[in-house]
């Protein structure tokens, strides 16, 4: 039976794993055994904050929508239950960027939200 090196194989995987840690810091960019360990918990972190990530952003959304609906004497679920009535089909994310870029035409929305309002 010939004797297996794995001198490409294992070259192959180590600048795999290599280049995916390139730039940490000290022992976690250079030696095998800690490069693993990196780029397995970055792994795990990137893996958790893709699905972090919608949530965040969510919330920032209802933040910025929140304070547009208050400058305009609003509350948030006022305001949303007042789209829902009317029928306006906007999401969270574009009422954030109105309520922070365009402040006139949220204004104007609000304005028929409220009028949409029983008092």
């Amino acid at each position: 039976m010939p004797r297996v090196k794995r001198g490409t194989v294992r070259r192959a995987n180590r600048k795999k794993l290599a280049k995916l840690t390139k730039g940490y810091f000290l022992g976690k960019s250079k030696l095998y055994k800690f490069m693993k360990e990196a780029a397995d918990r970055a792994g795990r972190f990137a893996y958790r904050d893709r699905r972090r990530r919608k949530r965040d952003f969510r919330r920032l959304w209802i933040v910025r929508i929140s304070a547009g609906a208050r400058q305009n004497g609003l509350t948030y679920s006022q305001l949303i239950h007042g789209l829902k009535k009317l029928n306006v089909e906007l999401d969270r994310k574009m009422l954030a960027e109105m309520a922070a870029r365009d402040a006139a035409a949220f204004a104007e929305l609000a304005g028929k939200v409220k009028s949409a309002l029983p008092a």
